[in-house]
């Protein structure tokens, strides 16, 4: 995989663990690490995907990103690990926050962002220049979807087209 790290690696590998405590919280396995030179910067994981708090905006990404306390100005060499595809919400997002680099492990065929073509939108998104690697870890991420989407207790997307496409994956070994 080309423009992988050890350093990816190592990130990775947190949220990774950070979506494992999410999918034993019940929540929807997302973890998300922000880092920059001097290591973490910050940490994220899904919240409210369940009962009556659910909701679409307390992504990974986005509580990430809110947890970011470096100045805007300040956010050169930035890379944000998410243990899933952004979607386009958070891909908007993480331009905004001007994090122009993206490692995700596991590809959202229902609602992934990152192959948005920003080709004919304003500036600010045309421009941004953002690197993308993906499928840094897949198997450890595909693993913790199926086990989400395996328990019946969750219910979040269940039946969707991610769902299945998870599930598909976890059974031919990809």
């Amino acid at each position: 995989m080309t423009g992988v790290s050890e350093e990816d690696e190592k990130f990775m590998d947190m949220a990774l663990g950070m979506a494992s405590r999410a999918l034993e919280a019940g929540q929807f396995p997302v973890g998300c690490v922000i880092a920059g030179e001097t290591g973490v910067v910050s940490l994220g994981s899904r919240e409210n995907s369940r009962g009556e708090e659910a909701n679409e905006i307390d992504h990974a990404e986005m509580v990430a990103l809110r947890g970011l306390a470096i100045p805007i100005n300040r956010r050169e060499g930035l890379t944000i690990y998410s243990t899933m595809e952004p979607c386009l919400m958070c891909y908007a997002a993480i331009i905004l926050s001007r994090v122009r680099r993206i490692v995700y492990a596991y590809e959202d065929v229902m609602g992934g962002g990152t192959s948005t073509v920003f080709n004919r939108s304003a500036p600010l998104y045309r421009e941004a220049g953002v690197e993308i690697i993906a499928g840094v870890r897949r198997r450890e991420s595909l693993e913790l979807f199926a086990r989400f989407f395996a328990d019946p207790e969750n219910d979040y997307w269940r039946g969707s087209l991610l769902a299945d496409y998870t599930m598909k994956e976890a059974a031919s070994g990809a």
